[in-house]
C-alpha cells in the first residue's frame, strides 16, 4: 500500500510565542502510511519546533461532522468551509484552522490507499 501525503495551509492560533510569519496562513503536512498503521493519520505542524501529531483517522472524520476529541485532539466543524482541530501539548495549545475540502480530499485518499491492491 502506498503513503498518502498532502500538504495544505493552514491558520494556526496558539498560546505560545511563534514569529509573525507563522501567524499567516502555513503549510502543514497531512501524512496516512497504511502499512505502518492503518487506523492514524498524522499532522506536522511548522516551526522551530516542529510536531508531528498522530491520531485517529475516524477522530478526524468525525470531527469534520460534529465535535469529537480526546485528551490530546480535538476537531469540529467551523462553519461550511472550514475545521478546526486543536493540539494539547505539555507547551501549550495550538489551534489549526483548516479549509474543510483539503481534510476530506486527504482523507477520501486515505480510504483509497488502504483498499488499493498489493502488487505481488
Amino acid at each position: 500500500m502506498s503513503v498518502v501525503e498532502q500538504y495544505a495551509r493552514v491558520h494556526i492560533v496558539t498560546d505560545a510565542d511563534i514569529p509573525a510569519e507563522e501567524q499567516d496562513a502555513v503549510p502543514v503536512i497531512l501524512r496516512y502510511d497504511p502499512d505502518s498503521d492503518p487506523r492514524s493519520v498524522r499532522v506536522r505542524l511548522p516551526g522551530r519546533e516542529a510536531h508531528e501529531w498522530t491520531f485517529s483517522r475516524s477522530l478526524l472524520e468525525q470531527g469534520l461532522r460534529a465535535p469529537a476529541g480526546n485528551e490530546e485532539i480535538r476537531v469540529w466543524p467551523c462553519g461550511r468551509v472550514q475545521a478546526v482541530v486543536e493540539f494539547h501539548s505539555a507547551q501549550g495549545v495550538s489551534v489549526v484552522q483548516f479549509e474543510t475540502k483539503a481534510l476530506m480530499r486527504f482523507l477520501r485518499r486515505t480510504y483509497l490507499a488502504a483498499e488499493a491492491p498489493v502488487p505481488h
